[in-house]
């Protein structure tokens, strides 16, 4: 069952909008290497492999410490977590700014990627201020935040060409410790901290934050979010520069296009959060699936498709992926009600570690092979095995349901 939390209606809209706008703008930070790393690109003259590695670092970083910043949010609660990551992430940014070699932009980028692990923390706080029948949509609003990537790659090509990429890595740096000061000073600790700090309620034991991860039903949903959240932040970072090395687009327009994908994609999810509420997140997860999968086996073709079928496609894979998000977070909470730090934390990790290494493999294959398509080949067999894997185990549980039912 889930939790239910004495929070206001006007309490939880504050709590989800508050959360929201950070997460916006962790986003954006966090795919900052998607621009300033061209620049740095040709700065250092760096490989493609260098390139996908100082691209995915971030990812790798804001993968890892979910887990671990997911059960503090459940400990310590969300608003002083959250704080406290948005304004190690700042200070990590800025000191980018500083970096002149390629290892020390490979340190720095290990300390911007804790902007990422800000989803495990604000999907832990705002869970906690909705009811069941409300969470898949307060969660896929909250998921909206993915569009800071869209903020990067619509606003950063211009400022990187002004100013240059240092300049624009102090910039996000200093809006990220301006949005922690005004996200600290109007939020309010969620119900659950509240009744703990009041003695309402006791601590739980940290044994207990652990045990839902023996269950091989949370690592299927990681794995649905491996797609669904990795593979979008990896086609996120990659798209401009696949737009580039194909159709032969300019870094502005690239960024323009990159950021037209990555908005309904982000938008988008709030619906598959409502959609998750009324039909199921079961349901919406085969759909986005088998969708996904055409999508892929398209795109896979290695002589390529015209500029407009790409865009079509491209574009129709990113809506079913915010839907697909959206569905997988449903399901925590609903499955999970005590465990959604640990548990959301978990699959967000695994989840952001897509984002890590489909950067890495994608230009690894790139170099290898030397065919620019590669990356969705990969895409298509990671869908297949999703599938396949989903559909077994519904049909073993309606197998189990209908006998227990004789």
């Amino acid at each position: 069952m889930s939790v239910i939390t004495s929070a206001s209606s006007k309490e939880s809209s504050r709590a989800l909008s508050l959360s929201t706008f950070a997460f916006v703008i962790c986003f954006a930070v966090w795919t900052i290497f998607s621009i300033i790393g061209i620049q740095i690109r040709e700065q250092l003259s760096l490989s493609e492999t260098q390139f996908g590695l100082l691209v995915g670092m971030p990812i790798l970083t804001g993968s890892l410490v979910r887990l671990v910043l997911g059960i503090l949010t459940d400990r310590l609660g969300g608003r002083v977590v959250y704080t406290l990551t948005m304004l190690a992430a700042a200070a990590a940014t800025f000191l980018l700014s500083w970096a002149t070699t390629y290892p020390q932009m490979l340190v720095a980028a290990l300390g911007v990627g804790l902007a990422g692990g800000s989803f495990a923390v604000g999907v832990a706080y705002v869970s906690r201020f909705f009811s069941a029948q409300k969470q898949g949509t307060a969660l896929g609003i909250f998921g909206v935040g993915n569009v800071g990537a869209a903020v990067t790659k619509f606003v950063a090509p211009f400022v990187m060409i002004a100013l240059g990429w240092q300049a624009t890595a102090q910039i996000w740096a200093g809006v990220l410790v301006l949005t922690a000061i005004l996200f600290w000073i109007f939020s309010k600790d969620d119900p659950t901290t509240a009744d703990r700090r009041a003695g309402k309620i006791a601590q739980r034991s940290l044994k207990s934050e652990f045990e839902p991860l023996k269950k091989v039903q949370v690592w299927r949903f990681s794995a649905y979010y491996f797609f669904s959240f990795g593979a979008f932040v990896a086609l996120a970072l990659w798209l401009p520069h696949y737009l580039i090395g194909v159709y032969g687009f300019d870094v502005k327009t690239a960024g323009m296009v990159g950021a037209a994908y990555s908005i309904p994609a982000s938008i988008f999810r709030a619906y598959g959060g409502v959609l998750s509420d009324r039909i199921g997140a079961r349901a919406v997860m085969y759909m986005t699936l088998i969708i996904s999968l055409v999508a892929t086996a398209i795109l896979s073709m290695p002589s390529g498709v015209s500029t407009p079928v790409f865009l079509v496609v491209i574009f129709t894979l990113g809506f079913f992926m915010s839907l697909g998000k959206a569905a997988v977070y449903k399901h925590i909470p609903t499955y999970y009600p005590q465990n959604v730090g640990s548990v959301g934390g978990l699959v967000g990790m695994i989840g952001g570690l897509g984002g890590f290494f489909l950067p890495l493999l994608f230009g690894w294959l790139k170099d290898e092979t030397g065919v620019w398509s590669s990356c969705f080949m990969v895409l298509f067999v990671l869908i297949a095995g999703c599938l396949a894997w989903m559909h077994f185990s519904v049909r073993r549980m309606t197998r189990g349901t209908a006998l227990q039912a004789a």
